[in-house]
């Protein structure tokens, strides 16, 4: 927000716009500087010295701000206040109501968008600036069935922090059981919470029940580095090679195949039958087939588009086990190094093995 004028005048685009991509610590800034020095300060009295310091060099760092983007600030935080109060009222489905009858259907869906993170508090929130290696020290006593509840509910990004901090045996047998768990009763959670709460001497409340899966568990790892996961699925694999297989699919998709540097796409286009490739594509949106199409030849996509034409309609399960031996071989690839498959931000030294 160092140059706000300029940026909005480089992206050309209108001050809502503008808006939506900045960064939420952005937003408070620019709220704070359009509220004035004498309300600003009573907000920044009310935070935490992190939250302080953080947004006093936000602030520090803004240039001059247009009308327009204060004025485009401020109107997301009337909209934001008056959602939670509708909520507070009413529930979700009441507040996108009055939204979309007020704003229509598409701006409701932005702002209860925004709210998401206060519409379904996890539990386990107060840990969301606990650094990883803490959160291992107050479970180390604790049971794998205990680790794996905390871990389940943590964001995906740390919660993967706190697998990889784990020893390797732990990691595998704590993910087993995220990947094995359903809903928890509210009251054990309520109860596990308070647990680790009173360790961090926080208070804290919350509402909703946990949930962990093999989807959960696929998020953690795909923010995990490639040690950790390997050693998590070769672990489970040796006493359950069939919920290490069904993780291991969720961790890279079909589509996921587009995001590839056109080289990789190309090494997996001459190791991949075009009967398969023809069928894959039938069950991706139009942006993974130019991917695919932008990286052959002009004759192999021309006839690779009349194979999809006229080919008769296929079983959701056929195009879907196309697709699977396709990610097989991209995921040979990987492993003899040819192609790299891109990580979330777990991803460490190993990624580039």
């Amino acid at each position: 927000m160092s140059s706000s004028s300029s940026a909005l005048a480089k992206t050309g685009s209108s001050a809502e716009a503008y808006v939506d991509r900045m960064p939420g610590m952005a937003k408070a800034a620019v709220l704070l500087v359009a509220l004035g020095e004498e309300q600003a300060s009573k907000i920044v009295s009310l935070l935490d010295p992190q939250e302080a310091e953080m947004l006093s060099l936000e602030i520090a760092k803004a240039g001059r701000v247009p009308s327009e983007v204060c004025k485009a600030v401020l109107n997301e935080a009337v909209e934001n206040v008056n959602a939670q109060e509708f909520m507070a009222e009413g529930g979700v489905d009441y507040a996108r109501s009055v939204l979309e009858r007020s704003l229509g259907a598409e701006h409701a869906a932005e702002i209860i968008g925004r709210l998401a993170a206060t519409i379904e508090r996890r539990p386990f929130e107060f840990l969301r600036r606990t650094p990883a290696d803490q959160i291992v020290t107050f479970l180390r006593n604790e049971s794998p069935q205990t680790m794996a509840l905390v871990i389940a509910n943590l964001h995906a990004t740390l919660a993967a922090e706190v697998l990889c901090e784990l020893p390797p045996d732990e990691q595998a047998e704590v993910a087993k059981r995220v990947a094995r768990m359903g809903e928890c009763r509210p009251d054990v959670v309520e109860k596990i919470e308070a647990i680790v709460r009173a360790k961090l001497s926080t208070v804290v409340a919350h509402e909703f029940a946990a949930a962990g899966g093999v989807k959960p568990l696929a998020d953690i790892l795909n923010n995990a580095d490639r040690t950790t996961e390997r050693n998590v699925l070769n672990k489970l694999a040796e006493t359950n090679a069939d919920l290490a297989e069904e993780i291991r699919l969720l961790l890279f998709t079909f589509e996921d195949v587009a995001k590839l540097d056109d080289r990789s796409i190309q090494m997996v286009l001459k190791e991949v039958d075009q009967k398969d490739l023809a069928i894959a594509l039938r069950g991706v949106g139009a942006d993974v087939q130019s991917r695919m199409f932008a990286n052959m030849s002009e004759r192999g996509a021309e006839l690779l588009r009349e194979e999809i034409e006229f080919q008769p309609p296929q079983r959701r399960r056929v195009v879907e086990e196309a697709q699977g031996r396709i990610v097989a071989i991209v995921r040979r690839l990987e492993e003899s190094g040819a192609v790299v498959i891109s990580r979330g931000s777990g991803g460490g030294d190993d990624e580039l093995m």
